[in-house]
Formats: C-alpha cells, sequence, structure tokens
C-alpha cells in the first residue's frame, strides 16, 4: 500500500501542476479565482484519473469507462470539498501576491489527498477487482 500511496502522491503532484496551470490561465482570461478554481480541478480530476487508472490502480478493468469517470469524480469531489474549502480559506488569509492562488491550490491539493486516496482505493477502483 506504501508504494500505491506514492504512485497515488506522484499522480496528485501531476494533477497539482494541472490544476495550477489551468487556474492561471482561468485567472488570466478573466475567470475568477473561485469560477476558474472549479474549472482547473476538473482538468487536474481528469488528468489524475488517468494516471490512477494505469499505474496506481493496477486493476482488471471490465466496466465502462464513463462509469468509472463519473465515479471518480464523485469519490474526488469529496476530497475536492476539503480541497476547495481550504483553497478558499487560504486565499482569505494570504496576502494579495501573485503567488497566493498556487500557495492556495498547494494547501487545498495537501487537505484532500488523503481523502482522495481512501476513496479512490476503497470506492473507485476496488469495485473492478
Amino acid at each position: 500500500m506504501r508504494a500505491q500511496f506514492f504512485r497515488f502522491a506522484i499522480a496528485g503532484a501531476i494533477g497539482f501542476l494541472v490544476d495550477a496551470g489551468v487556474l492561471y490561465v482561468a485567472l488570466a482570461i478573466g475567470l475568477g479565482a473561485y469560477a476558474g478554481r472549479v474549472v482547473s480541478f476538473l482538468c487536474a480530476a481528469f488528468t489524475t484519473w488517468q494516471i490512477n487508472r494505469r499505474l496506481t490502480f493496477e486493476v482488471k478493468r471490465t466496466g465502462s469507462l464513463w462509469r468509472e469517470w463519473l465515479r471518480y469524480l464523485a469519490a474526488m469531489s469529496v476530497g475536492g470539498g476539503c480541497n476547495y474549502g481550504s483553497y478558499v480559506v487560504a486565499l482569505l488569509f494570504l496576502p494579495k501576491v501573485p503567488i497566493a492562488p498556487l500557495i492556495a491550490v498547494g494547501a487545498g491539493s495537501i487537505a484532500g489527498m488523503f481523502v482522495n486516496f481512501a476513496f479512490a482505493k476503497l470506492w473507485v477502483f476496488r469495485a473492478q477487482h
């Protein structure tokens, strides 16, 4: 399980880069810090799903990809709630500097990581063994 968590954390780090990158693009086009974060979260969730389904949770795939994606998105939304809540709180308390959204995304990612791992392991990918 330690190796699996390590791979999950690597997928999360890549997801963090996608999340932060998409957020800054969203900010640049005027989407705003909160709506932009919803878009960036969805992009990061899709990215981590692709990595986790292939590398982290190596299980036999028998069901619908759409069903797996929706199950994954639902599971990540639980951790995503922790993630987004931490992001909002961090933005409220951090100084208004250009790096603040990046720090807030990092805080949110850490807050949601353990919840997301548990849901992915015990629900999303477990059902496919």
